[in-house]
């Protein structure tokens, strides 16, 4: 039972280190001005077009997609999936606070400097995960949602993941053209995400186990 007790602290500690983060990695990538992940572009979109705090937008986004999941899984919703409320809500604060500890970097117009800012937010929203995934505690709202169109669909996750990140990309692209007559929160920045975190996170994820069995 102390075991079990102990596991379970040592994963949610997990949990909320990678979530914050992640966070991190977020802001860097706004402070950037070069676009952000495909996830973060709608609340980012929401803060560029309507001037809404951004950690303010991701609270409404997250607590959005939940009602989404309401909608599509109907009586197949599970009660425990509202906990996905509260992540969602620590996770914007996070935003706030990590947007917050950002804002004191220096501004540059320097294109080179901006895109290694970049490649450092994909190392550290990789590096989240690492910690955030293993932890199998409650996923985000966004991820919530591709699992209940994978499962009522049949299609497969990597597809649907696919699909949500075009489709919000989009949607943040279209808003800002429309109100603010730029791209906004997509950009060179959003594609390199993209592209390259997930290949981030396997090499960190091969390079911790290969450290472990050096130990052992």
């Amino acid at each position: 039972m102390e075991n079990n007790k102990k596991d379970i602290l040592k994963r949610f500690t997990r949990y909320i280190i990678g979530l914050f983060i992640m966070t991190i990695g977020i802001a860097v990538s706004v402070k950037s001005d070069l676009g952000v992940s495909p996830v973060s572009s709608i609340p980012y979109t929401m803060t560029r077009c309507w001037n809404i705090e951004m950690g303010k937008a991701t609270i409404c986004f997250q607590s959005f997609l939940v009602l989404i999941q309401l909608c599509i899984l109907r009586k197949k919703f599970k009660i425990r999936a509202l906990l996905q409320v509260p992540v969602g809500i620590l996770f914007g604060y996070f935003v706030t606070f990590s947007n917050y500890l950002i804002s004191f970097l220096p501004d540059t117009d320097n294109y080179v400097i901006r895109i290694m800012m970049i490649f450092v937010s994909i190392l550290i929203i990789a590096t989240g995960l690492f910690f955030y995934v293993p932890a199998n505690i409650m996923p985000l709202a966004s991820e919530g949602v591709m699992q209940a169109v994978s499962d009522t669909t049949g299609i497969a996750f990597s597809k649907i993941k696919t699909a949500f990140d075009v489709t919000v990309v989009l949607i943040s692209l279209i808003l800002c053209l429309v109100i603010t007559k730029s791209l906004g929160s997509v950009g060179i920045g959003t594609v390199l995400v993209a592209l390259f975190v997930g290949t981030v996170l396997g090499w960190i994820m091969k390079t911790w186990s290969a450290f472990k069995k050096k130990r052992t």
